[in-house]
């Protein structure tokens, strides 16, 4: 009878154990944002966009909810990100499996302690900037991110060559594409970590679907303790014709729950394709207040072109400049 009990409890803690070590390896987080929106130099009722990514209508209206549900083993993983609303279906374009629904998906192997290996679809490696907004400090998006990929669909490797120096390679589809173009190309990145600044490269050579060369550099330094400035710049081209520009994020914590943030950003068209050789300078100016898991960013933006009218001004006529009022919230968990 005591051999019965014995084995009886021995059998209980080792199923307790074994759920305690499941729920450990199974994470589940995610996010949902919504905002308000008003154009302050043009009417609210005409389709007027700043003609970035995501937060694009005026009014009232939902971002986007994702919820990531990830497993980690010793060696292997895998991670599926799922996101519906207006900003998932922007980010994920019509040609993916389920416009609007993956975000990501991929499987990796921890090969080593320094080396990962990870096939599937992951956010990129390009840019300051990230799809989900409660990474970004900014609601709004840049010109520089918006112009570039946004997702990629291969395999890639992952060195950790130091504490502080590591390098990325990778070979995927051609750019923001799920299955492989009808002309076989496939893309080629790799990214190099240096003490928290990277230089990232992306190449493909689809006539069609192709991004072509980018070249983009994204860090940043704290200052202070409470002043930090992060730092972006690209350049792109495909066949003579691409996009260049550069961003500064300086942001200041002025206690716990409160940050204010400026993004300065130059970004330019050059090329055959753009003849007239647009650009544009946008400030924007971000306020982040935190409470609990809640975020909410009052954010007042301007963007003013050189060399084009794509917007237009409270009386109807076209105009160089637009400027709006933003609140968002984001709730994550």
């Amino acid at each position: 009878m005591k051999k019965l009990i014995t084995l009886s409890m021995l059998f209980m803690a080792t199923v307790v154990f074994a759920q305690e070590e499941a729920e450990k390896k199974l994470s589940i987080s995610g996010s949902v944002d919504a905002y308000f929106q008003t154009y302050l130099t043009a009417p609210d009722n005409q389709g007027v966009a700043f003609g970035t990514a995501f937060a694009e209508q005026s009014g009232f209206a939902i971002g986007m909810a994702n919820i990531i549900v990830s497993y980690e083993g010793e060696k292997v993983g895998a991670v599926l990100d799922l996101v519906t609303g207006p900003r998932g279906a922007g980010a994920t374009f019509n040609t993916d499996i389920v416009d609007g629904i993956v975000n990501q998906a991929y499987v990796y192997w921890n090969v080593s302690e320094g080396t990962t290996l990870t096939l599937g679809r992951w956010n990129t490696f390009l840019g300051y900037e990230v799809i989900a907004p409660a990474a970004n400090f900014n609601y709004s998006c840049s010109y520089l991110f918006s112009n570039g990929p946004f997702s990629h669909v291969g395999l890639k490797a992952d060195f950790a060559l130091s504490d502080d120096v590591s390098l990325m390679l990778a070979i995927t589809n051609p750019w923001d594409t799920n299955n492989i173009s009808y002309s076989g190309e496939y893309g080629l990145g790799a990214q190099l970590g240096f003490y928290g600044q990277y230089l990232n490269l992306y190449y493909d050579s689809d006539e069609d679907d192709g991004l072509g060369f980018e070249i983009d550099y994204t860090g940043g330094f704290d200052l202070s303790e409470s002043f930090f400035l992060g730092i972006n710049a690209a350049y792109n081209d495909k066949d003579g014709s691409g996009f260049y520009g550069a961003a500064l994020y300086p942001q200041v914590a002025t206690s716990d729950s409160f940050s204010l943030g400026l993004r300065g950003e130059y970004f330019g068209l050059h090329g055959d394709d753009n003849p007239d050789e647009e650009s544009v300078l946008g400030l924007t100016l971000t306020g982040s207040y935190t409470v609990e898991n809640l975020i909410i960013k009052p954010e007042i933006r301007l963007d003013s072109w050189s060399d084009a009218m794509p917007y237009i001004d409270n009386d109807g006529a076209a105009s160089d400049n637009l400027a709006a009022f933003t609140l968002a919230a984001i709730y994550s968990f």
